[in-house]
């Protein structure tokens, strides 16, 4: 049913211990998804034969080592053995709701992209996946201790094959690329469902200390801006608030009011809300040039 992908960091100190939490919460999942681990980073090829997961060192970088978008969700589509994939950071917890939800959208009209906000808490100790009330453990910790994230930080994008092809060579793990692959999918008429009612994606908390800069230079260095002036407009990037359904405990809702969002982001960008303007306003006509071009030859 699901390719489950991911690109750890070296596995070393805390930074294992959360990863092995993530990828272990993600091999018991009662949907019994395809793990591929994607790097050649520290202990990377050891996990993925621990667990018997697949593995494939080879990734793109940049000038700075920092893995990138279009060759990474390039190979795991042409790798996959399911249709429909996830993305998801090694930092991240997958519990039932997520493969429930998962199933729920398989059986909707491709292409589509399911994603949602993340609940930020801190784990300091390995997770014992062979106690029956584990995940029961995990959600009272989230709902007693958690922070729910910005509707802007999103961790995991399940997605139909397809929809990561074509896409920019940003550098994952800096920001922006997140808000600009959710634009993407819109831009290929994808259904993007915003699922934060009802999946609890677990963040664990921890440093940015494999970034020589640390958290500044993850979020507003080099790599950042570089992303960024890629992207380009203000409009090709999107949060959980541009989805166009909600997942809900009573099934998948339209969502209505993004214009309105639009209107209100666009008042603080006028450079690009007047681009915005010409381009919707020239569509029909930026339409019928082909046409035109053609009838001359």
């Amino acid at each position: 049913m699901l390719t489950i992908f991911a690109m750890p960091k070296a596995f070393r100190r805390q930074i294992e211990l959360i990863q092995r939490n993530a990828i272990q919460s993600w091999t018991v999942l009662r949907i019994h998804p395809e793990v591929i681990l994607f790097g050649e980073d520290e202990g990377t090829a050891e996990v993925a034969r621990e667990w018997g997961l697949r593995h494939i060192a080879r990734v793109a970088r940049n000038d700075s080592g920092t893995p990138l978008l279009n060759d990474l969700f390039a190979q795991a589509e042409s790798k996959a053995a399911y249709n429909l994939l996830c993305y998801v950071n090694a930092d991240i917890l997958l519990l039932e709701d997520f493969a429930a939800a998962v199933e729920q959208v398989a059986q909707q009209r491709q292409p589509l992209l399911m994603m949602g906000q993340r609940t930020n808490v801190d784990i300091s100790e390995q997770i014992n996946f062979s106690r029956p009330t584990w995940e029961q453990e995990l959600r009272a910790k989230a709902r007693t201790q958690g922070q729910l994230g910005p509707p802007n930080a999103i961790d995991y994008f399940v997605f139909s094959k397809g929809l990561g092809s074509n896409l920019l060579p940003l550098a994952i793990g800096r920001r922006w690329w997140d808000n600009w692959l959710l634009w993407h999918a819109r831009s290929h008429k994808a259904t993007v469902i915003d699922a934060s009612q009802v999946v609890l994606a677990i963040h664990q908390n921890h440093d940015y200390g494999h970034h020589p800069a640390g958290t500044k230079g993850v979020h507003d260095g080099t790599e950042a801006l570089r992303n960024r002036a890629m992207v380009g407009e203000w409009y090709h990037l999107h949060t959980t608030e541009d989805a166009t359904h909600r997942l809900t405990p009573k099934g998948l809702k339209r969502r209505y009011g993004r214009p309105w969002l639009v209107v209100k982001r666009a008042w603080s960008h006028p450079r690009g809300l007047a681009l915005l303007i010409f381009k919707l306003l020239s569509r029909p006509f930026r339409r019928k040039l082909p046409a035109q071009t053609a009838d001359r030859t």
